[in-house]
C-alpha cells in the first residue's frame, strides 16, 4: 500500500482500489476503476461549481485564502502593487518571469502600437443604441475583432499568439473608453500614445478639450494599483469560461468575449456595485449599527464581505483601503467612505462575522475609489475586464501549451425519466369543404 495513495474499500462490492495521491489531489479518471459490474460506467464525482475540483495545473497564480495570501509567478501581491507598474505584472503573467528594464521599454512599445482600432470598429460601436450598457458594447466588440484578424485562429503559432496578446492588452482601454464615450453621447478620443497606459486610459475616458490631458499622478497611480489586484484570480468564474471555450480551439477574440460575458454577472463583475448601493442604503454611520443588527438576523446582506476562496482578510482589500486616502485627497472624501470604515470596524470586532470568516474583499474598497474617480457605476465590470484581459490570455495560453488539457466535456448525473416509448399520434381529423 503506497503512501501517496488514497485506499478505497467498495462496500458495493467489497473491493479494494489503490488511487495515487499528486499534488494533494487524485487523478479523477481513476475513480472509473471503481465499478459494480462490466456494464457499469464506473464511479464519478458530483461537485456542482467546482468547489473542490482541480480543472489544471497553473503556474500562474497562487492563493491560500485561508492565511489571505494572492501572489502571481511567486511574487506577493503587495510587493508588485507597490514597486512595479501594471505593465510590468502583464509581461510577468504572460511570461513568467519580471521584464529587465530592457524588456519592459520594448514590451511598452509594442502594447502602444496596438491601442488604434480600425475605424469600422468605430462605426461598429456607433450603431448601438444611444444607452447600451457599456460592459455589452464591450463583450461584442472584443468578439467583432475576430472578424478583423482572421489570423487569430492559428493558434497553434506562438508568433500569431503573441500578436492576438499584445492587440487585445492594447485595445481594451481604447474599447472600454470608447463605450464610456458612446453611453455618454460624447465623441470619441483617439489614443494618445506619448502617454502611458493608465494614462492614456484616462485621457480617453475624460479629455474634453483639444488641449493635451495631464491626468494628476496619484489618479494614474490608483488606477495602475487597481489594475494590478484585478489582472488574475486564479480558475475564478470567467477564467474557467476563457479556458473552456477556448479549448475547443476557437481564436481568443471570441473566448475573451465569453470570459467577459460571465464576467458581466451581478455575482462576479458586478459586486463593487453592490457594496456602494449597500452603503448608500446605510446612508449614514448612525445607522451602521441598525443594518449590521438586520444583517444577523438574516433580514439583509453584508455586500463585500466573505469570498469564496479567501476566509481572512483579503490582501487586495489591504492594500485598496490605504489606496482610497491618495485618491480621496485629490478627488475629495465621499460621505460613504466612513459608512465603510464604520461597517469594517463593527464587523471585525462582531463574533457573528469574525466566527463566519467574514472578512472585507476586494469590491469593497474598489467601488468607492472607482466612483471618486468619476466613474459610472456601469463602468464597473468594463474597468474590471480591462486588466482581467491579461490574465485570461495568460491562462489561454498555458491552457493550449497543457498536454493533458482536452476539450471540456464535463459528466452528468442524468435525473430524467427511464427510457420510454412514444405514443403513436393520432390521425388528424380532416373536415370536408362543401
Amino acid at each position: 500500500m503506497g503512501q501517496n495513495s488514497l485506499s478505497v474499500t467498495d462496500n458495493r462490492t467489497g473491493k479494494q482500489y489503490e488511487i495515487p495521491i499528486t499534488d494533494g489531489a487524485i487523478p479523477a479518471p481513476e475513480l472509473r476503476k471503481i465499478k459494480t459490474g462490466p456494464e457499469d460506467f464506473g464511479l464519478m464525482t458530483y461537485d456542482p461549481a467546482f468547489m473542490n475540483t482541480a480543472s489544471c495545473r497553473s503556474r500562474i497564480t497562487y492563493i491560500d485564502g485561508d492565511r489571505g495570501i494572492l501572489r502571481y509567478g511567486g511574487y506577493p501581491i503587495e510587493q508588485l502593487a507597490e514597486r512595479r507598474s501594471f505593465l510590468d505584472v502583464a509581461y510577468l503573467l504572460i511570461f513568467g518571469e519580471l521584464p529587465s528594464p530592457g524588456e519592459l521599454a520594448a514590451w511598452s512599445e509594442q502594447v502602444t502600437l496596438h491601442t488604434l482600432v480600425h475605424e469600422n470598429i468605430k462605426k461598429f460601436m456607433e450603431g448601438f443604441r444611444y444607452d447600451a450598457h457599456p460592459m455589452g458594447m464591450f463583450l461584442s466588440t472584443i468578439g467583432a475583432l475576430s472578424t478583423f484578424y482572421p489570423d487569430a485562429k492559428q493558434i497553434g503559432s506562438i508568433q500569431s499568439r503573441h500578436l492576438q496578446m499584445l492587440r487585445l492588452i492594447g485595445k481594451v482601454p481604447t474599447i472600454a473608453a470608447f463605450a464610456y464615450r458612446h453611453s455618454q453621447g460624447l465623441a470619441y478620443v483617439t489614443p494618445d500614445n506619448e502617454l502611458g497606459y493608465t494614462s492614456n486610459f484616462l485621457s480617453m475616458m475624460f479629455k474634453m478639450t483639444d488641449a493635451k490631458y495631464r491626468p494628476h499622478p496619484a489618479l494614474v497611480r490608483a488606477m495602475d494599483v487597481l489594475f494590478t489586484l484585478h489582472a488574475d484570480h486564479e480558475q475564478n468564474c470567467s477564467t474557467s469560461a476563457m479556458r473552456g471555450i477556448g479549448s475547443s480551439h476557437v481564436d481568443p477574440y471570441s473566448a475573451l468575449a465569453g470570459a467577459a460575458a460571465a464576467l458581466y454577472g451581478p455575482l462576479h463583475g458586478g459586486a463593487n456595485e453592490a457594496v456602494l448601493a449597500m452603503l448608500g442604503e446605510i446612508g449614514s454611520v448612525a445607522n451602521v449599527p441598525a443594518f449590521v443588527k438586520k444583517v444577523k438576523a438574516g433580514e439583509g446582506r453584508l455586500m463585500g464581505f466573505g469570498h469564496r476562496v479567501y476566509k481572512s482578510y483579503d490582501p487586495r482589500a489591504r492594500i485598496l483601503k490605504e489606496m482610497a486616502d491618495a485618491v480621496f485627497a485629490v478627488q475629495g472624501r465621499s460621505p460613504l467612505i466612513h459608512v465603510a470604515l464604520e461597517l469594517e470596524r463593527i464587523a471585525l470586532e462582531d463574533e457573528y462575522f469574525v466566527s463566519r470568516k467574514l472578512y472585507p474583499n476586494v469590491d469593497f474598497y474598489s467601488g468607492l475609489i472607482y466612483q471618486a474617480l468619476k466613474f459610472p457605476v456601469a463602468m464597473f465590470p468594463v474597468l474590471f475586464a480591462i486588466p482581467r484581459t491579461v490574465g485570461w490570455l495568460a491562462q489561454w495560453e498555458e491552457m493550449l501549451l497543457d498536454p493533458e488539457q482536452k476539450i471540456a466535456r464535463p459528466r452528468q448525473i442524468y435525473t430524467g425519466p427511464e427510457a420510454r416509448e412514444v405514443p403513436v399520434a393520432a390521425p388528424a381529423q380532416t373536415t370536408a369543404i362543401t
